[in-house]
């Protein structure tokens, strides 16, 4: 008993040291690589992990998609047990710690927080901070290089092409998250293989040998390779050298067998969207009007579809980590487009139901869901007049409840000089809000309260 006594005690001093600890770096505004990766995981390790990541999905977003879909039915999401908050800041160049935080992210820096515990530099790909962005930093080791040396199968699935930011911080490590392909690689050229280093976004995930690889960016692999044992072949070719099945349509990846590796590119570009409406415009916007759906062309697999044959050719003894991106809900809010932006929150939505029907049946799977940072979109009242009317641009949907759906974006579109902006919404910027966290099964948990996305490197596995 007063052992026990005596570890409790113990366990509290620790908590109080490392929060006075963590307040101490919130209080003086910088950032040591060595804070915020810590995380508190659960005894009951799961089997499987299943990532879920709606980039751009703040509070807004999700709200305007449950609220489309009619504010009495409930989204999948919200039938996870647990939910909390993570901040998302990043940090900005220095040439050693601490790194003052950058409060307004972008998809590189807070991909790469959960990938590898680490902050880092807005553009970077799980390497640390440095003294300018053109100066690559340190490798991170990422959560799924972690699974795959601890014997799991590992999956990344996107909407985007899988080179962009999110699915790149997985399987690869890189200065600037534009250098995606080998034509690509210009800012990075020091990163080249010709140049020693490891290549492109697509070289390096080709190179990991990620069990299932499914999203966009074809064009990215069709790109001819400068340097290494590939030179002069295509990272296409490089891929199925390493006998990585290869496919670009629906009807391709149905037919795909356990047992190799996948790689599936289902659009040159990022995948198309789900759903189209009307265009956003300065003030009280458009005629209320119901949202177009079922856009998507029938060669290109759902989500939900990606992510349920992901599953099945992830399944093992040993285990599985999984990471799906509904991507283009972020690419539609810079945009100001609302019913494509909600349409692929309601498509992730699907996606999260597909991940928590399996965790049902395979309760020693793990389930997160989040966004990588908040967005422009903010629902406000629709019949606003006069000087009430919005200062941004606004689009009016008509929800399944038969009411009216107001969305405003208001976070760029100046062109310098308070000049009002003209013709063509110029594109969007995210916010520094805190997003939400929901998670079910072992080790859910965690989760709870208000923490960094550093914090699930640790939930997730790292």
């Amino acid at each position: 008993m007063i052992r026990k006594k005596a570890a409790v005690a113990a366990l509290a001093a620790a908590t109080v040291v490392a929060a006075a600890g963590m307040a101490s770096a919130a209080a003086s505004g910088v950032f040591s690589p060595a804070q915020g990766s810590e995380a508190h995981s659960s005894p009951r390790g799961p089997k499987n992990v299943i990532f879920l990541l709606g980039d751009g999905m703040g509070t807004q977003e999700i709200t305007a998609a449950r609220y489309y879909q009619g504010v009495q039915n409930k989204l999948n999401v919200d039938r996870a047990k647990y939910t909390g908050f993570d901040t998302t800041w990043s940090v900005k160049p220095a040439a050693k710690a601490p790194y003052k935080p950058d409060y307004d992210p972008d998809s590189a820096s807070t991909g790469s927080s959960w990938a590898t515990g680490q902050k880092t530099l807005d553009e970077r790909i799980s390497q640390g901070p440095s003294s300018a962005i053109d100066v690559p930093g340190k490798n991170l080791k990422t959560v799924l290089e972690v699974a795959q040396k601890r014997g799991l199968k590992v999956g990344n699935v996107s909407t985007a092409e899988i080179t962009d930011a999110t699915p790149a911080v997985l399987a690869s490590h890189i200065s600037l998250r534009g250098c995606q392909g080998p034509a690509d690689m210009t800012a990075c050229a020091k990163e080249t293989k010709a140049a020693g280093g490891l290549g492109s976004i697509a070289e390096q995930e080709v190179d990991h040998k990620v069990d299932v690889l499914l999203g966009g960016g074809r064009a990215r692999f069709e790109q001819t390779i400068t340097g290494g044992p590939y030179a002069g072949k295509t990272v296409v070719d490089q891929a199925k050298a390493k006998g990585i099945q290869y496919v670009t349509d629906a009807d391709g990846l149905k037919s795909v067998k356990s047992g190799k590796p996948v790689l599936g590119l289902f659009n040159k570009s990022n995948m198309s969207v789900e759903w189209s409406g009307p265009a956003a415009s300065l003030g009280k916007g458009n005629a209320p009007v119901a949202c177009t759906e079922n856009q998507r062309p029938s060669n290109e697999p759902s989500l939900a579809d990606m992510t349920t044959k992901a599953i099945k050719l992830l399944e093992n003894r040993k285990g599985f980590f999984l990471q799906v991106e509904g991507a283009s809900i972020d690419k539609q809010d810079h945009a100001t487009n609302a019913c494509g932006q909600i349409g692929e929150t309601v498509a992730f939505d699907k996606a999260i139901g597909v991940a928590l029907d399996y965790q049902r049946s395979h309760p020693d799977t793990l389930v997160v869901v989040t966004a990588d940072h908040g967005h422009t979109s903010q629902i406000v009242g629709e019949d606003n007049s006069g000087s009430g009317l919005p200062t941004g641009y606004s689009t009016n949907v008509t929800t399944k409840d038969g009411q009216t759906l107001t969305l405003t974006y208001g976070t760029s579109g100046f062109g310098g000089e308070g000049k009002a902006p003209v013709g063509t919404p110029p594109s969007q910027q995210h916010t520094g809000t805190v997003v939400p966290v929901w998670a079910q099964g072992p080790g859910a948990e965690a989760v709870l309260g208000t923490n960094d996305h550093t914090h699930l490197f640790k939930v997730l596995g790292g």
